[in-house]
């Protein structure tokens, strides 16, 4: 399940690319907009910045905007970047140690395909396409 971060980091990715004209827009316009508070969306931007899926100027005329073309903006990386995982089971988890049911484990390719499905799927679709 993705949970209220991913999809507001997801919202607040198609509202500046919806909105944004190569300006910085102030994150309160994009919190009004998308009806999320201010200081949640200030714990998700910095993220987004620090991975280089948005630009931030501080200060007076400041805001966000896209570092990339929307079309470049994968869904999937932004999910990826504000979810902690996106594996359907904790033994496909990034970084999880392996699991020793694993070579006699009988749903395991079932898990895998799953996986492959879904993130390639959420690779499929950019920005540009919402």
């Amino acid at each position: 399940m993705i949970s209220t971060r991913g999809r507001y980091a997801l919202r607040v990715m198609i509202d500046l690319a919806k909105n944004g004209s190569g300006d910085f827009i102030p994150m309160k316009d994009v919190a009004d907009r998308q009806g999320i508070s201010l200081k949640y969306l200030e714990q998700i931007l910095p993220v987004l910045s620090k991975n280089g899926l948005v630009e931030a100027v501080h200060g007076k005329g400041g805001g966000y905007k896209l570092a990339k073309d929307p079309s470049d903006i994968k869904v999937g990386e932004v999910l990826r970047l504000t979810e902690k995982e996106l594996a359907p089971v904790a033994c496909l988890a990034e970084g999880s140690a392996a699991c020793e049911r694993m070579p006699k484990c009988v749903t395991i390719s079932f898990w895998k395909e799953y996986n492959e499905v879904v993130n390639e799927f959420l690779d499929s679709k950019t920005l540009a396409d919402f």
